[in-house]
């Protein structure tokens, strides 16, 4: 399936929707071995450049409601970071596969774990506006009081007098589904939102714990090989289809 900036049509009815906003891409190059494992079954590490991709995302997800029903008023909007690798299978289907998402609501971590499986995970996460751009950070919640969860802190600056549309941002950023291991089988669940408005940006602070607890060590000890900004999408997504395998 060629990549395209305009998402297909969902074909169904809506199950989730959620506001997207103020959104930072931060990515690395990496190999295409060291990733493959990471992937559940009939899905393959998708390459651009000779390289497959790792993306650490923060941004500020709002208005999340389930099917029909109006946007929940507990723990509806936070800031969410999350790790995420990029895989392709027997189809052609070019989807994210997320290793973790950090979340502030306790409610939405149980819903989407409940509902889609996704590995949502309890954290303190924040970000704040700055002169040229924004900060975000993330704790994740331990089961222990004695051991401290992973952590994030990312400043990204921001040139919002450019924009960028060339063929990696649109591999990294227009991506129409997930896939994600759900009963014993991989699910393909699709999205669709309006075309990304994307922005140079650079990265000002990085500390950053989660990639190696997703089974990535090593991936943030040089500089991100790509760094995105966007003011943000409304998604929705479609009913999910389970894979041969």
């Amino acid at each position: 399936m060629d990549i395209s900036r305009t998402a297909p049509p969902l074909g169904g009815s809506t199950v989730a929707a959620q506001e997207w906003r103020q959104v930072a891409f931060v990515h690395w190059r990496a190999a295409v071995e060291d990733v493959a494992p990471l992937l559940p079954p009939g899905v393959v590490p998708d390459v651009w450049g000779g390289s497959t991709w790792v993306g650490l995302i923060a941004f500020r997800l709002g208005d999340a409601r389930i099917g029909p029903l109006p946007p929940s008023p507990i723990g509806g909007s936070f800031t969410e970071v999350n790790v995420r690798l990029y895989g392709v299978d027997d189809e052609g289907r070019r989807g994210v596969v997320f290793r973790s998402l950090e979340a502030s609501s306790l409610p939405a971590v149980l819903a989407a774990r409940a509902l889609f499986s996704l590995p949502y995970m309890w954290a303190r996460t924040a970000q704040r506006p700055r002169v040229d751009g924004w900060e975000y950070a993330a704790r994740r919640m331990s089961a222990s009081p004695s051991r401290r969860g992973p952590g994030f802190r990312l400043g990204v600056a921001v040139d919002g007098s450019q924009t960028v549309d060339d063929g990696l941002s649109q591999f990294l950023t227009a991506r129409w589904g997930l896939f994600q291991r759900r009963f014993g089988r991989t699910q393909w669940l699709p999205n669709e939102h309006e075309p990304w408005v994307l922005h140079p940006a650079s990265v000002t602070s990085l500390h950053d714990e989660l990639c190696a607890a997703a089974g990535l060590p090593g991936i943030v000890d040089h500089a991100p090989d790509s760094v995105l900004f966007s003011p943000g999408v409304d998604a929705r997504f479609g009913r999910g289809t389970l894979l041969d395998r």
